[in-house]
């Protein structure tokens, strides 16, 4: 569904994407990962035929993003993370817009446009002027329009922001459901990691590479074993003992050492015998794709917050002026 060859991007001196490659298959669900300025907002500006590439080929649902990028806008929804509707008009003529925009068949708009309210739990308040809904009934309403269309690739830029558990949950078994009976293909960006974990592959971009890309399963297998946090309120020299004692990688993050062992258990009561630094807590878990993540490029998700389309949302706004 998505082909990505040799693409490269430049903005005077700077390479934001040096030679990115990549596939996603018809009907999987993609995570794009990478810190900001990684090359992430530039590699889908691309996708989204927002931006030409400098060198190399795309090509979204058969349509080559620089040829025929028209074909390729057809093909694609996006949900963006800041609200872009029309706050005039009710949820129902928002959707009924989109709908004749995007061609939607006479005989299917009202079904879809029922169905897509029902399940963001906005039909009631179909005719309502949207500027009086909450953000989080907002930002559900900008969910229900990205699917409208049914898009043959969907792009979703932290699409549960600010909902509750279980729209949350409605919405993935949406989405869940709209790739097993038309086949549509999810393309997500996103910092927080249990969105991450509902994709097939992820593919973690840094300094205008790919980095990794693999299942979440592979990718945390990546790590190696356990993972152990202290805190200490002797925190640089706790790092440099430990480091010593045991040969190992001590990484700080959020005012906390992180450390990978093959296994923790038995790792605890080494580290209380053999350091002479006084430790506060200390704990072990398993990995998880943050810590995927940190090991990759040296930053948590959570340094990454504020929004990974960004620079595509500036391109949009501006194309609307």
């Amino acid at each position: 569904m998505i082909e990505v060859q040799d693409i490269y991007k430049k903005f005077g001196a700077i390479e934001a994407v040096r030679g990115v490659s990549f596939s996603v298959s018809a009907g999987e669900i993609f995570g794009f990962l990478g810190p900001n300025g990684a090359g992430k907002s530039t590699t889908i500006n691309i996708l989204c035929t927002l931006l030409k590439p400098d060198t190399g080929v795309a090509t979204l649902a058969g349509h080559d993003v620089v040829k025929r990028p028209a074909d390729v806008r057809a093909s694609i929804g996006i949900v963006f993370q800041d609200p872009s509707l029309d706050e005039r008009l009710s949820a129902y003529e928002n959707l009924n817009f989109h709908a004749l925009v995007y061609n939607v068949p006479k005989s299917e708009r009202e079904t879809r446009i029922k169905h897509v309210l029902e399940m963001v739990e906005l039909w009631a308040r179909r005719h309502d002027v949207v500027r009086t809904f909450s953000g989080g009934m907002k930002r559900r309403l900008e969910i229900a329009r990205g699917l409208l269309h049914h898009p043959r690739v969907l792009f979703l830029d932290e699409p549960t922001l600010g909902l509750d558990p279980q729209t949350r949950n409605r919405i993935w078994e949406y989405i869940r459901e709209l790739r097993v009976k038309q086949n549509i293909t999810i393309f997500l960006t996103t910092h927080y990691m249990d969105e991450a974990e509902n994709c097939d592959r992820i593919a973690v971009i840094d300094h205008g590479r790919i980095i990794a890309l693999d299942t979440p399963d592979k990718l945390k297998a990546m790590v190696g074993g356990d993972v152990v946090t202290l805190t200490s309120p002797e925190l640089p020299r706790a790092r440099t003992e430990i480091g010593e004692r045991f040969q190992l990688e001590v990484m700080e993050q959020d005012s906390k050492l992180v450390m990978e062992v093959p296994d923790g258990e038995s790792f605890l009561p080494q580290l209380m015998k053999a350091v002479d630094v006084p430790i506060d807590s200390i704990s072990v878990r398993r990995p998880t794709l943050d810590d995927v993540f940190l090991k990759l490029t040296g930053r948590t998700m959570r340094d990454e917050a504020g929004g990974s389309m960004d620079t595509m949302r500036q391109h949009m706004r501006a194309r609307r002026r």
